[in-house]
């Protein structure tokens, strides 16, 4: 056998050779592959049978070009393993593909304006039908870097308004932080703190205005503010902070990740949840009904985000945008980690 010649692969099946095996013209071919109306069911039937008997696979960069339709979406996000902005991707490629959509994903390490700038540029060079910039930042929810782009553009982010082709959905943040400061409050605690996220975090800034607008509705002392990143160890971190100091009936953390890092501090300093003080988290992550306690917590509808984002841009393709803010409500999920402070 002679191994110095070069593989040659065959020849992927084209429109013309399906037209040739179906007898018919590459005319039909394509009106068959458009589902265009005004072709007779029997030549429907041929086509169809001779592109599943080739194997044909048709060209959608081709179809692009003719069409100006990809059937694909750009999705720009900070590159991030957290479970929020992981949960929105898995729930917007879901939603995007049985809508017919593919997505093509930038997820960035620098979120400089240059480099959004050429992640929007990259999608204008693949044709996408429209891009969803998952706003986690400001950087990131900067209209004037979508200004003028030729597609609908959604963006998900808590803190932004629609305007110039750009339409904006998120989980109902300050919602979720409202509703877990209420149920505090409804427990008849009186000294509340926050563990926030990142400074720059858009969700994070809205889960405290909800803190903050539901505790001055409800006539509390301004409470303590803490300061994480999101991670068990910055939740334990503040958790060390707070044990050395009067403790407060109770500690709404900004994310689960945060309360569980703070229920172990509390732990090793001698006090338990809720009997000594409650606890409520954001985002129900996988186990939280597992903590010691079980956690109570704010749940995000991540699938309801997905398809509507999804909605969104199909209603602006189709001349229909939305000018107002789709906001997603949260779900209090309440479980053993609070309690009234009577019963303690």
């Amino acid at each position: 056998m002679n191994t110095d010649q070069p593989l040659v692969r065959p020849r992927a099946p084209g429109m013309y050779d399906v037209a040739r095996a179906a007898g018919v013209s590459h005319q039909t071919v394509s009106r068959v592959l458009n589902a265009h109306p005004r072709v007779r069911e029997e030549t429907r039937a041929r086509v169809l049978a001779a592109i599943e008997e080739l194997g044909y696979r048709r060209n959608t960069a081709a179809r692009a070009l003719v069409t100006r339709r990809s059937g694909t979406l750009g999705v720009v996000t900070a590159r991030s393993a957290l479970y929020g902005p992981t949960s929105v991707m898995l729930a917007l490629e879901a939603a995007a593909r049985e809508a017919g959509y593919y997505v093509s994903l930038v997820s960035l390490a620098d979120t400089s304006a240059e480099q959004i700038q050429a992640a929007l540029e990259h999608f204008q060079d693949q044709s996408v039908e429209g891009v969803v910039i998952i706003a986690s930042t400001p950087d990131l929810a900067d209209d004037r870097l979508t200004a003028g782009l030729p597609m609908p553009v959604v963006t998900i982010s808590p803190l932004a308004a629609p305007h110039d082709g750009v339409y904006v959905t998120a989980v109902d943040h300050l919602l979720g932080g409202r509703m877990a400061t209420r149920h505090l409050v409804d427990l008849g605690h009186r000294r509340l703190a926050f563990i926030g996220g990142p400074a720059d975090s858009l969700d994070s800034t809205a889960r405290q205005r909800g803190w903050e607008l539901e505790s001055a509705a409800a006539g509390l002392p301004e409470g303590r503010l803490l300061r994480g990143d999101w991670s068990a160890q910055s939740g334990y971190d503040a958790g060390r902070q707070l044990v050395r100091r009067a403790l407060p009936d109770a500690v709404f953390a900004g994310n689960d990740e945060m309360a569980l890092g703070l229920l172990l501090a509390l732990h090793e300093a001698g006090f338990s949840a809720p009997h000594d003080i409650s606890v409520v988290g954001f985002d129900d992550i996988p186990g939280a009904a597992f903590f010691s306690p079980p956690l109570t917590t704010v749940r995000q509808d991540f699938s309801s985000l997905g398809v509507g984002c999804i909605d969104l841009l199909s209603s602006a393709l189709q001349g229909r945008p939305a000018l107002e803010p789709v906001l997603v409500p949260p779900e209090l999920v309440v479980r053993g980690s609070t309690a009234a402070r009577a019963a303690r």
